[in-house]
This record gives structure tokens, sequence and C-alpha cells, in this order.
């Protein structure tokens, strides 16, 4: 696995993986209101149904280069929200948060919106609306 950061210190060397970076990024945009989840690929997927294992950074492509780093987000939003609003939102967030957890500098958060949830009726809303 390639390795998003390598920072010297005395002691030795801290290095944070993309793997790592993924998970806090999928934390943070998962904590926005108006974000139903995350959408993975297909091998995400599968990986997901064979091992039972949950991917906490599905959704989440990180690609660090020398001076820049960008963070894309493949995400699945509720309906009748304001993408727009709510993707500067999650840019927002997930910037702040995977800096100040890893030092890491995010150069861009890019918000792909793969699909839109319509919430479920329960059924006293459907009496009422039939009244």
């Amino acid at each position: 696995m390639e390795e998003s950061m390598n920072r010297e210190i005395d002691m030795g060397i801290v290095k944070i993986s993309d793997e790592v970076v993924g998970v806090i990024a999928g934390l943070a945009t998962t904590e926005i209101e108006g974000i139903v989840g995350m959408s993975a690929s297909v091998v995400g997927g599968i990986t997901q149904i064979l091992t039972g294992k949950k991917n906490l950074s599905k959704g989440v492509k990180v690609t660090v280069g020398e001076e820049s780093s960008a963070i894309d987000l493949y995400v699945v939003v509720e309906y009748g929200i304001r993408i727009p609003d709510v993707a500067l939102k999650v840019q927002e967030n997930v910037k702040r948060t995977v800096e100040a957890m890893t030092g890491l500098n995010v150069d861009a958060v890019n918000i792909h919106v793969q699909n839109v949830i319509i919430p479920k009726m329960d059924e006293g809303n459907v009496e009422e609306i039939e009244e």
C-alpha cells in the first residue's frame, strides 16, 4: 500500500496510509446532514460481501502527490436537499478534519453525487395525505 504521509521526528518516522485518510474523510462526510451514504465501487462492494467487513473508506479515493493532495468522494444524497450547499459543507468538513487529524495538506475535495435517495413515507404520513 502506498504511504500518503511520512514525517520524520526525533524518535523516528510517522507513516499514515491512504486508507487511514480515506476512513477519516468518509466519516467526516457522513457527519453532514443530507448525505445518506457513500457509493462503493463494484470491487469494494464484492469485497465487503465476501469478507463481511464494513469498509469505512468506501466511496473515497485519496491521491497524494509531492506537494498536493486530493480527495474524491462518491456520495449518495437525500432527495429535497440543495446539493451545492451540502457539497460545500462536506468539502469544508473533510478538509478541516483530515488536516487536523493527520497534518496532511488537502488541496482539493471533489464531490461526485452518485445517487439521490427518496425517503420512504411511513404509514402515518400516507393516511394524512389521503384524507
